[in-house]
């Protein structure tokens, strides 16, 4: 009597699930600082709110130029004033550090974004 509500529940974890990517903000880099170690981004929140644990993109006069194709770039530091931050909101000044990667030039752009899964149906 439930064959059909088990074959349905047995195909539908077979299906991969749809992933979407959501942007959250997108920060302007203003001033870029050189230290020994690393090179961190003087930025501007332009919109949307950076978070910590963000995936990112850096976008150079509109192409992407980091991470390469199917990779995933993350921060590796997000800094207001002297303190590290979980979050930073619009409008608001933050210091960026990009993990494993210090070709950044100002204005540049780096646009955060979340990956949703979403669960498919039959």
């Amino acid at each position: 009597y439930n064959a059909i509500e088990e074959v349905k529940s047995a195909m539908e974890g077979m299906l991969e699930p749809k992933v979407q990517e959501k942007i959250i903000a997108n920060v302007q880099i203003r001033e870029v600082f050189k230290f020994d170690k690393a090179t961190v981004a003087g930025c501007y929140v332009m919109d949307g709110r950076i978070k910590r644990d963000s995936k990112i993109r850096l976008i150079r006069d509109g192409i992407v130029v980091y991470p390469s194709a199917g990779n995933v770039a993350e921060l590796g530091s997000l800094k207001r004033f002297k303190d590290d931050a979980k979050e930073v909101l619009a409008g608001f000044d933050c210091g960026i550090g990009i993990e494993g990667y210090n070709d950044i030039h100002v204005q540049d752009v780096i646009e955060a974004y979340t990956v949703e899964t979403l669960e498919r149906k039959l």
